[in-house]
């Protein structure tokens, strides 16, 4: 199986979980954004693929990676 890349970025207000290049809903919280991510790599690993969470330490990000 392949490997299932969630990359949250953003920030206050605005946050988001790229996966697969999209990155389609937007969360309130850094947190919920981490939760969604967490239950759709649950998934993903539950399928047999590798999973990789990333999450910002601070309360914002910046930077072209965000524009998603």
């Amino acid at each position: 199986m392949g490997l299932a890349v969630y990359e949250i970025f953003g920030r206050a207000g605005e946050w988001r979980v790229r996966h697969d290049g999209f990155a389609r809903n937007v969360y309130q919280t850094k947190e919920s954004a981490f939760e969604a991510a967490v239950a759709a790599a649950s998934l993903a690993l539950r399928q047999g693929h590798e999973v990789r969470v990333t999450a910002p330490a601070t309360e914002t990000t910046t930077g072209a990676a965000n524009s998603g």
